[in-house]
């Protein structure tokens, strides 16, 4: 069986990050959280996550440039956006800078549990697909 995700919860609100995180625990996922874009770097360069859950509007780095540097630090990491502000460019951008998805708020949890397993799903597919790929290399001789 296929190991639990593990998650980072990146939001501004406290209230938002502490019951999500339970949320999502409750349902056997392992889960962290930051108060800010530049708190959840700190935490990617001491701990390694598989997906983040990201708020796009929060005071200093908005989720924009988090997820620029998260990317740019472990292109691997799938990022959720959860957000109340949505717009079509915003989700565009979004998916061009790597996002997997865009979710707005209020989200149902379950449905957050879906994305967040069919994006840890993909992390380890690709990182499948590099392995059998890095091991059928030809050897220089």
């Amino acid at each position: 069986m296929p190991s639990k995700p593990k998650v980072l919860i990146v939001d501004d609100e406290e209230r938002f990050r502490a019951t999500m995180c339970k949320r999502l625990r409750v349902r056997g996922l392992q889960a962290a959280t930051a108060g800010s874009g530049r708190e959840a770097l700190e935490e990617l360069r001491r701990d390694r996550y598989d997906v983040v859950i990201l708020d796009l509007r929060m005071p200093g780095m908005g989720g924009v440039d988090a997820l620029i540097e998260m990317k740019q630090a472990d292109p691997s990491i799938e990022v959720i956006v959860l957000t109340g502000y949505a717009s079509v460019e915003t989700a565009g951008e979004i998916t061009r800078l790597g996002g997997y998805d865009f979710l707005l708020k209020p989200c149902d949890v379950d449905d957050l549990v879906e994305k967040i397993e069919a994006a840890h799903d993909r992390k380890l597919a690709r990182a499948r697909l590099m392995g059998e790929s890095s091991s059928s290399c030809p050897r220089e001789g």
